[in-house]
């Protein structure tokens, strides 16, 4: 990364990317009619959340100790998301006969079932998070999901090796 790129203008602009990846997957379910499965709502979840290390970061303009503690929380939070990814795209690629059957609505489960078990189903994934509603350069939802995650503990671990020096 450039020299004149401070750590602070990293956090910055990965809380951008994350706005901006959350933009486009409103746009995918409100405009493109895509409705998100339990594992994308809960990556979406993961990735709001590390918007708000980034954003946290960004505003506190950490040292050597406060970027480490940053990119700690921030990894945890992208190597949870990458899970999920990787769990979807697993589901993505079983045969059919394998795949799970569709559970109930997440809006119908957080009515129904206490929060531990809605968690507990969400990150299990359901038949309708095998199926592959969009594609980019042949990588599905999670795929792309996946490469970001992975970008953002690269990020992560370039700002703390920057904040060493």
């Amino acid at each position: 990364m450039p020299a004149w790129l401070s750590n602070r203008m990293i956090y910055g602009l990965a809380f951008a990317v994350i706005a901006g990846l959350m933009g486009f997957a409103f746009y995918l379910q409100y405009v493109e009619g895509l409705e998100p499965c339990p594992l994308c709502m809960a990556q979406r979840i993961a990735f709001v959340a590390l918007g708000l290390v980034f954003l946290a970061a960004f505003l506190h303009g950490p040292k050597k100790l406060g970027s480490m503690v940053y990119t700690a929380l921030g990894g945890l939070v992208a190597l949870s998301g990458l899970a999920l990814a990787i769990r979807q795209l697993w589901l993505q690629n079983l045969p059919e006969d394998q795949v799970p059957a569709c559970g109930p609505g997440l809006e119908y489960m957080l009515e129904v079932f206490p929060l531990g078990e809605v968690i507990t189903m969400m990150l299990k994934g359901t038949g309708e998070c095998a199926e592959v509603q969009w594609t980019f350069i042949g990588l599905s939802i999670p795929g792309w999901t996946a490469i970001a995650f992975i970008g953002f503990v690269f990020l992560l671990g370039s700002t703390l090796v920057r904040s060493r020096r």
